[in-house]
């Protein structure tokens, strides 16, 4: 099978090509796309079948939740429980931006695509294909690294298409990467702990420190 390659502008998405991939999404397959760190799997989170295929193709443990793109704070509202102030004050300061924030899941969401942890990572990327596909499918979609677990995150459509041939059927080339470090994560989602860093990215945990002890 040879994965479909689908080229899209990164500075100005062609609008005919953006609502292709947002369809293919909403019609359940899963797509490599670019986003602003590594490039990743897009899928409808709310499609089982379609969350099924990003763990097998990933071979990931299913114990592991996805990351969700979403396209602004109001989505967020959408698909999380009564966020915190804490939220709000991150999504403005480093929204859009490499930044996933882990907020306790609303109940729209399938328990399959937090992996029954109840909670949900989610991040506005500082990327146009991603927003404008997030954008005309009128869903988030799934935002785990487009590679096999365990093996080296992909800046390149080329990176993709070698590491996951014949498990994907379309990707997304949109160019190489802007930049290749993972987004950092903190974690909202413990009432006690308020915040902790899960994962040191491309924010610094001295600039993620330092923006709560001003706050």
């Amino acid at each position: 099978m040879r994965a479909e390659i689908v080229k899209i502008n990164s500075e100005n998405p062609e609008t005919s090509l953006v609502k292709y991939a947002a369809d293919q999404i909403r019609s359940g397959e899963v797509l490599g796309m670019p986003t602003d760190t590594f490039y990743g799997l897009a899928a409808d989170p709310f499609n089982l079948r379609a969350v099924e295929k990003v763990y097998d193709i990933k071979t990931r443990s299913r114990h592991k939740p996805l990351s969700l793109l979403i396209e602004s704070t109001d989505q967020a509202e959408e698909l999380a429980k009564p966020l915190p102030e804490e939220f709000y004050a991150l999504a403005r300061k480093f929204w859009p931006g490499p930044l996933t924030i882990i907020v306790k899941a609303g109940s729209r969401l399938p328990l399959k695509v937090t992996a029954n942890t109840g909670n949900v990572a989610l991040r506005v990327p500082n990327a146009k294909i991603p927003l404008a596909v997030v954008s005309a499918a009128a869903i988030p979609i799934t935002a785990t690294s487009a590679n096999l677990s365990g093996a080296a995150e992909c800046t390149s459509a080329e990176q993709v298409h070698d590491q996951l041939h014949g498990r994907i059927n379309i990707i997304v080339d949109g160019g190489t990467s802007p930049r290749d470090v993972a987004s950092t994560i903190v974690d909202l989602s413990d009432e006690n702990a308020r915040w902790r860093i899960i994962r040191e990215g491309a924010i610094s945990a001295d600039d993620i420190s330092k923006f709560f002890a001003q706050g």
